[in-house]
């Protein structure tokens, strides 16, 4: 069940980082960051399928995309992104969310808050850090605080399409 190898899950999480670059891909930084929902709900998806590795498989496919696009901005696109996908994956093990066909929703919620607001942090911090964008303390406040709201919104949202929709499938 957690192995990667099988094609469906490959092309499905393929499909899931290809969704995250869509979706803030070609928003103006930093509207990209307040917009991350689609990404959390799109790599807990991805570790729900393959649970070693599958949100930092398809953050790794976002952050390819997104470095070929903003190529001003790599390394920095695909370490961002592959940081949020483990950190997606490491919380996953550590809230232990996933309980064969059972997902602990609160858990999954708390997770996605935590590691959206840590993803965006880190990453204010080190673009301000090395001047790619400057200090503007109300813009950051505001990031931080819509970025929290989509990690909740994203938890409540992969909770419902997993159970619902996509468990059946592939459990």
């Amino acid at each position: 069940m957690g192995s990667i190898l099988n094609s469906k899950k490959v092309a499905v999480i393929t499909l899931l980082g290809t969704l995250a670059f869509v979706s803030n891909g070609f928003l103006p930084s930093p509207i990209d960051k307040m917009v991350i929902g689609i990404q959390a709900l799109s790599f807990s998806l991805a570790s729900l399928l393959v649970a070693k590795g599958g949100a930092t498989y398809a953050s790794f496919v976002t952050g390819l995309l997104l470095s070929i696009l903003r190529t001003g901005f790599f390394p920095f696109s695909l370490i961002f992104s592959l940081f949020y996908g483990l950190l997606i994956d490491g919380f996953f093990h550590l809230f232990k969310v996933n309980e064969g066909n059972y997902v602990k929703s609160k858990r999954l919620i708390l997770l996605l808050t935590v590691a959206t607001g840590i993803t965006g942090v880190v990453s204010m911090f080190l673009s301000t850090m090395l001047n790619i964008i400057p200090m503007i303390p109300t813009m950051y406040f505001a990031i931080i605080v819509v970025a929290i709201l989509n990690g909740v919104i994203a938890g409540y949202l992969t909770v419902i399409i997993w159970n619902r929709y996509i468990s059946h499938h592939f459990l």
